[in-house]
């Protein structure tokens, strides 16, 4: 079991070491239309930020975050259904609202979250997933400070999330170009 998990995990790591070049060829379609050329732009912004996010110290500080596990939404199955299809586009957007969800309630004395992650999150939702931010959502204290435990589960959900965007930039990246429709 163990050599398993290990495995796993260093067929992740090795997935997100190779990203960055696969990321610019993938992506899904909006109904007929197919994706826009600004929902790929916004799907790679949100992917940058949280790249950027994940090495903060404000946000995860005393903890090595490269070294913890992940926690990925299991509510959806974008990774299994992302063929251009409805199902896919639905479980993106369900899993961007999780995702906002989460974010939004955590504790960001330091405007780390806010003003990148959450900010490009909430473009990628208003623009190619309407309907898909939430309305009615609880803020957490702008001045209250993480616990220990705090930073270590957004540690793990934000490795999660990193992991789920590249899934739907490649998903968005395909759809944007037309090749399923051939």
């Amino acid at each position: 079991m163990l050599l398993i998990k290990l495995f796993s995990i260093s067929a992740l790591l090795l997935l997100v070491l190779e990203c960055p070049v696969a990321v610019s060829r993938a992506l899904p379609a909006v109904g007929q239309e197919g994706m826009r050329d600004f929902c790929v732009l916004n799907a790679r912004a949100l992917l940058r930020n949280i790249t950027s996010a994940l090495t903060q110290a404000e946000l995860f500080s005393g903890i090595d975050c490269t070294r913890q596990n992940m926690e990925v939404n299991l509510n959806t199955d974008t990774p299994s259904v992302c063929s251009p299809k409805a199902s896919c586009l639905t479980n993106i957007g369900n899993d961007l609202t999780h995702y906002y969800t989460f974010l939004y309630a955590q504790p960001d004395p330091d405007h780390v979250l806010g003003s990148s992650v959450l900010q490009s999150l909430r473009e990628l939702m208003e623009t190619c997933f309407k309907g898909s931010v939430p309305t009615e959502l609880k803020k957490a204290a702008a001045d209250h400070s993480s616990t220990y435990s705090e930073r270590l589960n957004l540690c793990k959900v934000m490795r999660g999330f990193h992991v789920r965007t590249i899934t739907i930039n490649r998903a968005i990246g395909y759809m944007n170009s037309g090749d399923h429709q051939r």
